[in-house]
């Protein structure tokens, strides 16, 4: 990696910056949007420490304000499958709330970070009264399957670079991650992390990919500067 630091700044969101830049809220009536912003709280996540675990009853519905964090199952024995990142601006939790089931993943945080928390109260209000928030949520729930689907090939299909490219390109899907710039303040070990291959062979993979000049290997962190380069490599 190059020893000189960019100058960068992790993304950081408030609670109302967060809402105004979200999809759903601006769609909602008055009375709701007030009773969104009286009732979300944030939570402070430590590098490491889960925000919820499998197994756990669902009550919130969550956003990330700040940091990166997994979205993950662990077997008995110590495996592990990533489902994906959870970056900045995403919204994520909302299936395990419609379904009332018990959560069947780990969220991590990957590095220090904060999250606002809607009550399941609030959340199942919205999804009663208002029809903008019902929208949002089949989108949501339609964008984030096709994902899945596209994830569930692509450990069969594809090589560590096409795993590392994908895991990359998905923390700019334009629907659930919005608020993620080109910079990505994150360490190769994360990356590993969210592409399900070593940290060897992850790194093996990222400078392939900076060689075909999709990204710049940066001090504290990574730059796509080719994102739609990027793209059609995991899609070809």
């Amino acid at each position: 990696m190059s020893t000189t630091k960019p100058a960068f700044k992790a993304a950081s969101l408030t609670i109302p910056q967060l809402l105004q830049r979200s999809a759903w809220y601006p769609l909602l009536d008055e009375t709701a949007r007030e009773r969104v912003l009286d009732e979300i709280r944030e939570v402070e996540v430590a590098a490491g420490a889960a925000l919820c675990r499998r197994g756990d009853t669902p009550l919130h519905w969550y956003g990330t304000l700040e940091g990166l964090l997994k979205w993950s199952i662990t077997s008995s024995d110590g495996r592990s499958v990533t489902f994906g990142g959870l970056s900045v601006g995403s919204w994520f939790g909302e299936g395990t709330l419609l379904r009332g089931a018990p959560r069947s993943a780990d969220v991590i945080a990957l590095r220090p970070s904060r999250v606002a928390q809607l009550p399941l109260e609030t959340f199942e209000w919205l999804h009663r009264t208002q029809r903008g928030f019902d929208h949002f949520l089949l989108q949501q729930l339609n964008e984030r399957l096709h994902w899945f689907m596209g994830n569930y090939a692509a450990h069969r299909l594809l090589d560590a670079d096409g795993q590392v490219a994908r895991a990359l390109a998905g923390l700019f899907h334009p629907w659930l991650y919005p608020g993620s710039e080109l910079h990505l303040q994150t360490s190769q070990e994360e990356i590993a992390n969210l592409s399900g291959v070593s940290r060897q062979r992850c790194n093996a993979a990222l400078n392939r990919l900076k060689e075909a000049g999709f990204l710049r290997i940066e001090y504290g962190g990574i730059t796509v500067i080719d994102l739609e380069g990027l793209r059609r490599f995991i899609s070809e």
